[in-house]
């Protein structure tokens, strides 16, 4: 048992394995989300998040975890929200992560992984950032996706916007765009559909669009499609159930250019770097751009 910020936390399996190649136990991924904790909040308050959840480690089974449970503490914060499912309405109550006791109450729950929404609770249709994903296809990787978001990075400040960029923690990578909260999901969407377009046709042979799994063979996808109400994005700094323990890290476009790999920034390395470095990823909090020419 232990108390945090007032409140009596069980914490369980703490010797489990989760990453076996890696020798990284539960007790060792509770650990890092204390460390990372200030830099990491920022990124979660207000935000429902989705869970994936991995209680016998990264080989064993997994499952996505959207309605708070019911032994959940009376003291964690949710956040209801109505949503279609099969021509029926259904309300989803979503855990909402504003502090140390409910970041460490998760880790306990064994989510490696927490994925936010692009919008926070006071304006809930309105997102905070424009989201592209780099997602690479069969016979692509993370080479791809890097010369793609350098490409999308010249577009971006021809525009005199800014973009944040991070990787997926897999072979992808996410660029941010913040905006100020007033445009909706569909308005967000159009303007990250024109900018992906663009990039499709600029590098035809390394980029698509295409809706069609099998049609995207040998590209990299570009998904303006997860900028979508209720849609999630792995959380910065959030593990993957990968070996190397690699986190979705933010990274500067300097970094980008002299040619990274994701694998550089695991759970290991991450505190130290966030020592050093700072949060990348400020900016996409501080930020409001307007997009309003582009609607």
């Amino acid at each position: 048992m232990v108390v945090v910020e007032g409140e009596k936390l069980e914490l369980t399996n703490l010797s489990k394995v989760m990453w076996p190649e890696d020798n990284i136990t539960k007790g060792d991924f509770i650990n890092y989300y204390v460390q990372i904790a200030p830099y990491v909040l920022p990124h979660l308050k207000d935000r429902p998040v989705v869970f994936t959840r991995y209680p016998d480690g990264i080989y064993g089974k997994a499952f996505y975890q959207k309605n708070v449970p019911d032994y959940a503490p009376e003291w964690l914060k949710t956040y209801s929200d109505e949503s279609f499912s099969g021509g029926k309405k259904k309300e989803v109550r979503y855990v909402l992560i504003d502090d140390l006791k409910s970041l460490v109450w998760a880790a306990n729950q064994a989510s490696l992984e927490i994925h936010p929404w692009l919008s926070r609770i006071g304006t809930i249709d309105y997102p905070d950032f424009v989201v592209f994903d780099l997602d690479p296809m069969e016979n692509t990787g993370f080479e791809d996706a890097r010369f793609l978001a350098l490409g999308l990075r010249k577009l971006l400040e021809m525009e005199g916007l800014k973009g944040f960029p991070k990787t997926s923690g897999a072979t992808g990578i996410q660029v941010y765009v913040p905006v100020e909260p007033r445009y909706t999901y569909r308005q967000v969407r159009a303007f990250a559909k024109f900018f992906c377009r663009v990039l499709e046709k600029t590098f035809p042979d390394k980029a698509t669009t295409e809706r069609s799994v099998k049609k995207r063979q040998g590209k990299v996808y570009l998904d303006y499609l997860q900028n979508v109400k209720g849609k999630t994005l792995i959380a910065p700094y959030s593990p993957r159930p990968i070996a190397g323990a690699p986190v979705s890290a933010p990274v500067t476009w300097e970094e980008l250019e002299s040619g990274i790999n994701p694998s550089m920034f695991t759970i290991k390395n991450m505190p130290e770097r966030l020592k050093k470095v700072g949060d990348l990823f400020k900016g996409v909090l501080e930020e409001k751009q307007d997009i309003d020419r582009w609607l």
